[in-house]
């Protein structure tokens, strides 16, 4: 009689606990604009930039959960580059800080998603609290920002027209 007694005493209190203690932090990433929006379990909602993978290191697409967290990583594969705040979910892909801000908004690493290292910290916190889902949609080169990338590529290389013609281009030595 005493254990079923505790035992629902303990389930009471599992019951009557706060809701928030069970609340998760959401992490949508969006490739194709290449930000993260991070709804905490406590009500706090952030919008940041990222860097996700360049052409021939895309990020994986789905809906992860994170499998380690660590303060700090160095890269065996690239180099020994830090990698600060790293949230593992996916194999060797992580979401972790950077140093090279000025890449953020735009496709610039080897597949991890990479945020400022203020953000990193803040969001390694939240997770390491209260857990986290990791959703990644989208796609940062979609059919029309690649026919944008490509129109202004060819317009870089199209030749310059010249409108007079060679003769023209001889008698007046002082247009050249």
């Amino acid at each position: 009689m005493r254990k079923l007694f505790r035992r629902l005493l303990a389930l009471g209190a599992l019951l009557a606990a706060p809701s928030y203690a069970y609340a998760h932090v959401e992490i949508n990433i969006d490739l194709s604009s290449q930000t993260m929006t991070v709804h905490s379990g406590t009500g706090e909602t952030y919008v940041w930039p990222i860097s996700s993978g360049r052409a021939g290191h895309a990020t994986p697409r789905g809906v992860f959960s994170p499998r380690a967290l660590y303060v700090m990583v160095h890269s065996a594969k690239y180099g020994n580059a830090p990698m600060p705040h790293s949230i593992f979910f996916y194999g060797q892909y992580a979401i972790h800080g950077t140093t090279a801000v000025g890449n953020l908004g735009h496709p610039a690493s080897h597949g991890c998603v990479r945020i400022s290292p203020g953000n990193a910290a803040t969001l390694f916190a939240m997770v390491q609290r209260q857990g986290a889902e990791i959703r990644i949609v989208g796609s940062p080169f979609s059919d029309e920002a690649r026919s944008e990338r490509r129109s202004q590529s060819l317009l870089a290389f199209a030749p310059i027209r010249h409108t007079r013609t060679l003769k023209q281009w001889a008698r007046d030595p002082v247009a050249r």
